[in-house]
């Protein structure tokens, strides 16, 4: 069973702790590629017992006790994951000798221009024998990969009986060794930053070294929002023998999930600077790379291997799919948010599914309830707002620290403290009375300790509620991050004919008003300067006012980018979906950000 899938031009990315948790069980018979974040080994306990009860696989359960239970939990809902795949894509190949419907699926979703797509209507439109079919079609479908997801700043240190365990016990550290020592074979994404122990830590898996034939039975992918963080990150692995297979860039504002801004570095531009100098990067990294390997005596490739460039982050239409990948030469481009729209693919509870159905722009926004400090993609509505919300109201802060994930708050003890805990809340509103603020002054303070949520419960029950599982300690109140890109999609939709609006053979957006991909996070970042220049107490610091200069000067150079290529690739940009005009939004954003410069006059 290959892994290595070439077939499509999308992936789905990583979708919170738990929305894409199961996404594989799902997608990747049918060749299409997803992340699973491996933070929460509660939750996959929880689904590999419930799949292997569905696929007829033994289960023995892994105790809290047990020594190492995180990675070992991660390490079997992986297998597991694996298993189930492997089972439904050998079911899939050999139904053309008993029902076709799942192998029409198949066919029908891959890209027209796909290899395996002409030869295979080829092969029926001139009546090849159903046994040569079979064959040639066992040789030649391949399953999607089945990737994880490790986001860099979760990495809690673990204690036992109050005492803090090696840091191999991290949580971090604890989920690599989970997948590293997983029978799987496919890639690791790194998001949210370096984090030099758990890259370091890599160092310690055969699987992420070539092999004899030269190959990678596990590979990195860095998710990165601008191109001297991936040569910096890109560097510093191979120092240590291990080649950066993948660069994901992510738009830092326009995408969903906790949203790590950059100081005005626009996707575009960034774009841009990976194409011109791909091969530098590809070159720089490879001498380091052989350097190290030979330091350790591990093979060494004569050329470099494979590296690919893809994008995320608010695409929603054929039009900018294609765009980005033939104008940057891109390998595949993420589709997150649209699929939580797709039960086939991403399975959400009912009442959450209904929120995102009905969301429109105002429902959507960037807010502060991440215990982490970062931004975060939020929609009105949700359960765990509403909890909180009536929790607040009759004084009741804070929510019980379960899983801990999120704990990472320098505090009260050792251990970290989650921000969002009950404990936390009551100790810092303690403090906040002895300040003996305005009345005003206090709502204000007050508002801003109590306006965290649990996220570590709340991204967890909806795939546990849609599944019919127990949530008897997550509760029933559901967090969810989409990308402002929600908006323009309403309702919910088949697999295939999402795959066929990705492809531009349909169109499932009934709108015509959504903006382009550029246009939007430009707007957002517009907004979010002016936000931050508003909240910032004047006059400026010396430091305050440089940061903002410079971040409204790669704003400005970003404007003149995209000026020069809209006006260069208009016919390629123009959307028949969208009635939107890019230069006339263009400069209305240019003029909204000369009205930002004069404020810091």
């Amino acid at each position: 069973m290959s892994f290595h899938n070439n077939l499509h031009t999308f992936h789905i990315p990583v979708l919170g702790i738990g929305y894409s948790i199961d996404a594989p069980v799902k997608v990747a018979h049918y060749g299409i590629s997803s992340v699973i974040s491996i933070v929460d080994d509660l939750t996959m306990e929880k689904l590999r017992e419930f799949y292997c009860k569905k696929f007829n696989l033994p289960f023995q359960s892994i105790s809290p006790k047990t020594e190492d239970h995180r990675a070992k939990r991660i390490t079997a809902y992986l297998n597991t994951v694996q298993e189930v795949v492997k089972q439904k894509f050998y079911d899939l190949k050999n139904s053309i000798s008993h029902t076709e419907e799942e192998l029409e699926k198949y066919i029908a979703m891959l890209p027209d221009v796909s290899e395996i797509k002409l030869k295979f209507n080829q092969m029926i439109n001139t009546g090849e024998m159903k046994q040569k079919l079979s064959d040639w079609l066992k040789e030649n479908l391949v399953a999607g990969e089945i990737d994880v997801n490790i986001m860099s700043k979760l990495d809690r240190d673990s204690f036992k009986n109050g005492e803090k365990l090696p840091s191999i016990y991290s949580d971090a550290l604890s989920a690599l060794r989970g997948f590293a020592l997983s029978d799987l074979s496919s890639s690791l994404v790194l998001s949210a930053g370096m984090n030099p122990r758990l890259y370091s830590y890599l160092e310690e898996f055969e699987d992420f070294y070539p092999n004899a034939a030269l190959e990678l039975k596990k590979k990195v992918i860095l998710k990165v929002s601008d191109y001297r963080s991936a040569l910096i990150q890109g560097r510093f692995l191979a120092k240590k023998g291990i080649w950066v297979s993948e660069y994901r860039v992510e738009s830092g504002l326009n995408c969903g999930g906790h949203a790590f801004a950059t100081d005005g570095f626009l996707m575009g531009p960034v774009l841009e600077e990976f194409k011109n100098n791909k091969e530098q990067l590809i070159e720089t990294v490879h001498d380091i790379y052989s350097k190290a390997l030979i330091e350790k005596g591990k093979p060494v490739p004569e050329k470099p291997f494979l590296v690919k460039i893809t994008a995320q982050g608010g695409v929603g239409s054929n039009t900018e799919h294609e765009f980005l990948l033939n104008y940057y030469q891109l390998d595949s481009i993420g589709w997150g948010t649209p699929f939580l729209l797709v039960p086939e693919a991403i399975r959400v509870d009912e009442k959450t599914l209904e929120v995102l159905c009905n969301a429109k722009e105002d429902d959507l926004y960037m807010s502060e309830v991440s215990p982490l400090g970062v931004i975060f993609n939020n929609v009105r509505g949700t359960g765990m707002d509403l909890k909180k919300e009536a929790q607040n109201k009759a004084g009741k802060y804070g929510f019980p620290c379960t899983r801990k994930y999120l704990a990472l708050t320098p505090g009260f003890s050792e251990e970290g403290i989650c921000t969002a805990s009950k404990e936390y809340e009551r100790k810092k509103i303690k403090e906040l009375k002895e300040r003996n603020l305005s009345e005003m002054e206090f709502e204000k303070e007050l508002n801003k300790i109590t306006d965290k949520a649990c996220l570590c419960n709340g991204l967890t029950t909806s795939v546990l509620m849609a599944n019919g599982l127990d949530t008897s300690v997550e509760g029933t109140a559901a967090s969810i991050c989409p990308g402002p890109n929600l908006a323009y999609f309403s309702g919910t939709y088949s697999l295939k004919r999402m795959v066929d609006h990705i492809y531009g053979r349909t169109n499932v957006m009934e709108r015509i008003d959504r903006p382009n991909l550029f246009v939007k996070e430009l707007n957002m970042y517009i907004e979010y300067l002016g936000g931050k220049i508003e909240e910032t107490v004047k006059p400026f610091s010396d430091k305050q006012k440089k940061h903002f200069e410079t971040f409204q000067d790669n704003l400005t150079k970003g404007v003149e980018y995209y000026k020069d290529l809209f006006q260069k690739c208009k016919t390629q940009l123009e959307d028949s979906t969208s009635k939107n005009n890019l230069m006339q939004d263009l400069e209305k954003l240019k003029l909204e950000l000369l009205q930002l410069k004069t404020k810091l006059l």
